[in-house]
């Protein structure tokens, strides 16, 4: 697949926000073409926990290591992942969790917060 070819929508559960992924990238990276304020970046490579997410339907693959400390195995059967370090393999819907929830669920008090950078 052409790395920026849309290979999958990605349906937010808890807002219904849909945002579509490329071929490879990450669900964070696609979740900052929303255009929301104050996503919580993190470091972006598996080791902080800011972008835990869980997938309810559809299949995502690893684009590299997590941190157990942020996502047991587990957690991971049970549909966890770190938004940042998994990319889907079609259509997904997801649940934001953790420190991810406040940009989602915060209203005017994130007016504000800055916007994700990468």
């Amino acid at each position: 697949m052409d790395a920026g070819r849309v290979c999958a929508t990605v349906t937010i559960t808890q807002t219904d926000e849909r945002y579509a992924c490329a071929a490879g990238e990450s669900l964070l990276a696609g979740m900052a073409k929303l255009g929301r304020r104050g996503i919580p970046v993190g470091c972006l490579n598996g080791g902080c926990g800011v972008c835990k997410v869980r997938v309810l339907r559809g299949v995502v693959h690893r684009l590299g290591p997590i941190s157990r400390a942020h996502v047991s195995a587990d957690e991971e059967r049970d549909g966890y992942a770190l938004a940042c370090r998994v990319a889907p393999d079609g259509d997904v819907e997801l649940e934001v969790a953790g420190r991810l929830k406040k940009p989602f669920f915060c209203g005017s008090a994130c007016a504000g917060a800055p916007v994700f950078n990468k």
